[in-house]
């Protein structure tokens, strides 16, 4: 996300005048997606720059703002800003000690830090936490970029971004999981089978919600689920057991909003429940 919103901001007339950039990946990254940007350390790069794109892995921000910290690198104030879905302002709170502002954006959406990524961004939700004195600077950043700010509270971040990673995330493993499947039945391109399937199923669960749901556990086909889990013993062992907890919180979810018949509702969770 670095070298993505580095490139989306410097298109949109920003001036990136340094980057950090350790591994030979990014480093490849750094050339490919902001060329002519010189490759500094950290502390270089805090110096140089007034606002500052903090986009180390998640559980290394806090610390790497302490560190900064600790070097005087927040003495003079800067904008820090982070991307991380799950965090707020808390983990940049040395910048606002020392008189800097602090800026929690996160995009709701997914990258493989390519250039592809920037045509990802326009129209992407982002989340902005901010105080009311600094939330209209981390809007116009997202409006610079083509993406839509939407306020999230700095007590919500979490069950916010556990949403998205329990949509997205999952969904690639459920989708990897029945592609695994498929090929075992002999399919050598299971895409073509799943694609106009999820994407109806996918549409209609945005559009519906759990009104979408079919298939045999919304219709109390205990059979049926019994025989898919039968099938499935001999695929890895993930396979068995995402099937039975999605098609477990699947019958709940069925059960709370009276859609299966009371009659079936025991055999049901009683074939759910024995592995």
């Amino acid at each position: 996300m670095g070298a993505t919103m580095g490139a989306a901001l410097r298109a949109a007339g920003h001036d990136v005048v340094a980057v950090s950039a350790v591994s030979e990946a990014s480093r490849d990254r750094a050339a490919t997606m902001l060329p002519g940007v010189e490759v500094c350390e950290v502390p270089d790069v805090v110096r140089r720059a007034e606002l500052l794109l903090i986009t180390v892995p998640d559980d290394e921000i806090a610390s790497v703002v302490d560190g900064l910290a600790q070097l005087g690198s927040w003495d003079e104030p800067r904008i820090a800003v982070h991307l991380a879905g799950a965090l707020g302002l808390d983990a940049l709170q040395p910048v606002v000690e020392r008189g800097g502002v602090a800026l929690a954006l996160h995009p709701a959406m997914t990258f493989t830090g390519t250039a592809k990524d920037l045509d990802r961004l326009a129209g992407c939700l982002f989340a902005v936490t901010a105080t009311a004195e600094t939330v209209l600077l981390g809007e116009a950043l997202v409006l610079d970029i083509g993406g839509e700010p939407v306020h999230v509270a700095e007590e919500d971040r979490v069950r916010y971004h556990a949403a998205l990673a329990h949509g997205s995330n999952h969904l690639v493993t459920l989708v990897s999981q029945s592609m695994q499947v498929l090929r075992d039945c002999g399919f050598d391109d299971p895409s073509r089978v799943l694609r106009l399937l999820l994407e109806a199923s996918l549409d209609n669960a945005l559009e519906r919600g759990d009104r979408a749901l079919t298939g045999p556990v919304a219709r109390g086909d205990v059979s049926t689920v019994a025989a898919h889990l039968n099938a499935l013993r001999d695929e890895t062992p993930d396979v068995a057991a995402a099937y039975r907890a999605m098609a477990r919180a699947t019958a709940e979810r069925a059960i709370a909003r009276k859609a299966l018949t009371p009659e079936l509702v025991e055999p049901l969770l009683d074939v759910l429940g024995n592995p």
